[in-house]
């Protein structure tokens, strides 16, 4: 694509999300609801071919993809459509990013599979209140508070979803019967069974696999069109990119008609998908009860047996999405707007359950085509979102015939890419510290999801809570102790501040005076304000002084409103080493409005 047509379809992608504050009512708050404004006005035909390439390419990917993943939530195969196509339309008119893609994932399905209960309707109602829940958060702007599921959370939580989605897709690879869908009966039941291995799954599954691992080689290695080269060269190149890029929908296709082939031949040797529901799906709202062989459950009994998956799914769904969302925008050079993005993800999901769908987010893979194919604004999932519904409202008769092995390797290929080997060995350089919640979340998620991003965000903020705690000191000895504090001091702090200092200045022989350099605290509480009051007072009872050098201003609001007696304040840390030495020529100010150099007197009446 032309770089000053990619360039421009940045801008108004991203328009929306650096446009400033303003009031609710006007055209750039009007704006960042509906991000469509910002570009469309500006649409173009480049922008139209470049779309329509885009679209239809993720198109190719998603139907296949979308029939594998509904496999593994436990749902019939058409659910995996349903859930694709209303995420392309809800983007269209609030997405702030051009390249990202809602619809199933691995990820997603994995969940669905684990709180849905393997029942559609559980499924629909998981989507409509994990919806409610997304948008609640993004209406009262609460975003922030997936910053506190660090990285190392992340990966150990995608690791051993990568290990059970691929694990879980062996029995279809192999074309094993009556295997659990509990991860550590799975391995064992799968290897307990592997002698009942059917030969033509196996073999065409291998074959399947091999062919999208080839494929994707190609594609990784296609060098990029350039107009000096001959035309048939550039056709060459736009016939294997197609074909690279479409690898899914092609090699399921080559599978299909060979099962096909073998169907009329009277024989089969492979385990096919089965029947697909026809017509695209009803438009009707979620179940809020179910009746089934043993009576009606309600609505609450419902909430109920989904559990943590009320809380696990849309936070999941949320980080998924938006990590998706700020990757692709950093290396595309635009802005997105997170709020913004969780009203997105949230409408899409509250209707997306009006026409079946289950919990859907941001798809990493997907996403990375839609760039790869020049996507220029959000337009591109309208042919997607049109090609799965065609897909559903005239194909669903062909995927009876789609092999099982092939949408199993399908997944596999797709999941590999997430489980990253190589955190382990950045961490144990970085900061060995973080294998801990990693390991955690790792190990754990393979009993139950829920209680591994538990456990990793509960190391997490413990690691966190243990540095605010016992910040680290840089201490200078000498006839004057001076320490300095490398963050803030909050009232976890005090005690450690006050066993420091005690040690190493008024328990040696003689005591002798200190310095605290606040250079790096910025913020003070009340406890700490305490603390440093019975510091001074031990100081003073010891007949030696402890000073204070270089207090930013929010620190002296503190002190000043606290009325902190007897605290010698010093603007640099030679004045108070004179001063504490007895050279003469050097005073403290005292901390009060009469002594504090004019320029701070200013800021903290500002």
């Amino acid at each position: 694509m032309p770089s000053s047509v990619k360039a421009l379809g940045q801008a108004r992608t991203s328009g929306a999300s650096m446009a400033p504050q303003a009031h609710c009512c006007s055209p750039a708050a009007v704006q960042r609801r509906l991000p469509i404004l910002a570009w469309l006005p500006d649409y173009s035909l480049q922008w139209l071919k470049m779309d329509f390439i885009a679209g239809l390419s993720v198109g190719l990917t998603v139907i296949p993809q979308a029939l594998a993943y509904a496999e593994v939530a436990g749902l019939p195969p058409q659910y995996g459509l349903y859930s694709a196509f209303m995420g392309c339309f809800v983007y269209f008119f609030l997405g702030t990013s051009r390249d990202v893609t809602l619809g199933p994932t691995a990820i997603m399905s994995l969940l669905v599979s684990f709180y849905a209960l393997h029942e559609p309707a559980y499924a629909v109602l998981l989507a409509f209140l994990s919806g409610c829940i997304q948008l609640a958060m993004g209406f009262l702007r609460l975003g922030f508070l997936l910053d506190f599921i660090s990285c190392p959370i992340i990966k150990g939580f995608t690791s051993a979803a990568a290990i059970t989605i691929g694990f879980g897709q062996i029995k279809n690879l192999l074309g094993l019967q009556d295997i659990p869908r509990q991860f550590l009966l799975q391995v064992y039941q799968t290897f307990r069974k592997v002698g009942e291995t059917r030969v033509g799954d196996a073999v065409l599954g291998l074959v399947c696999m091999v062919l999208l691992l080839v494929l994707k080689l190609m594609r990784d290695h296609v060098p990029p069109v350039h107009p000096e080269m001959p035309p048939g060269v550039r056709l060459s190149h736009g016939l294997v990119w197609t074909a690279t890029t479409a690898r899914n929908a092609l090699v399921v296709s080559f599978a299909t008609l060979v099962a096909y082939t073998f169907e009329v031949t009277g024989y089969q040797p492979f385990v096919l998908t089965g029947q697909t529901a026809e017509g695209l799906p009803p438009v009707r709202i979620p179940p809020f009860s179910v009746t089934t062989a043993n009576g009606t459950v309600s609505f609450t009994e419902m909430v109920q047996d989904m559990g943590a998956g009320l809380a696990v799914v849309p936070l999941v769904g949320l980080l998924e999405s938006i990590a998706v969302a700020k990757s692709f925008a950093s290396q595309n050079n635009y802005r997105i707007d997170a709020n913004q993005e969780l009203l997105a993800i949230g409408l899409t999901n509250v209707l997306g359950s009006l026409v079946s769908s289950y919990p859907v987010t941001g798809s990493f893979g997907r996403t990375a085509v839609n760039a790869q194919s020049g996507v220029c604004t959000p337009a591109g999932g309208l042919v997607t979102g049109v090609l799965v519904l065609l897909s559903l409202d005239y194909l669903t008769s062909l995927f009876y015939y789609i092999p099982k092995a092939a949408l199993a390797a399908v997944i596999i290929t797709a999941v590999a890419p997430l489980f990253d080997t190589r955190i382990f060995g950045t961490l144990w350089r970085v900061k060995r510290l973080d294998l801990l919640p990693l390991c955690l979340t790792f190990l754990l998620c393979f009993w139950e999801v829920q209680y591994g991003i538990l456990a990793g965000t509960l190391v997490s903020v413990l690691i966190l809570l243990h540095s605010v705690a016992r910040p680290k000191m840089q201490v200078s000895e000498g006839p004057v102790l001076v320490l300095q504090p490398a963050s803030g001091l909050h009232f976890p702090a005090v005690e450690a501040l006050r066993e420091a200092v005690l040690t190493r200045a008024l328990e040696a022989s003689p005591p002798r005076c200190a310095v605290l350099e606040c250079t790096h605290v910025c913020s003070i509480d009340y406890t700490v304000v305490l603390g440093l009051e019975e510091l001074v007072g031990d100081f003073r009872r010891h007949g030696v002084t402890l000073a204070l050098v270089g207090l930013q201003v929010p620190v002296l609001r503190v002190l000043l409103s606290a009325d902190l007696k007897g605290v010698q304040y010093f603007s640099t840390l030679e004045e108070a080493e004179k001063y504490l030495r007895q050279e003469p020529g050097t005073q403290p100010y005292n901390v009060s409005e009469d002594s504090v150099p004019e320029h701070k007197i200013a800021l903290l009446k500002a």
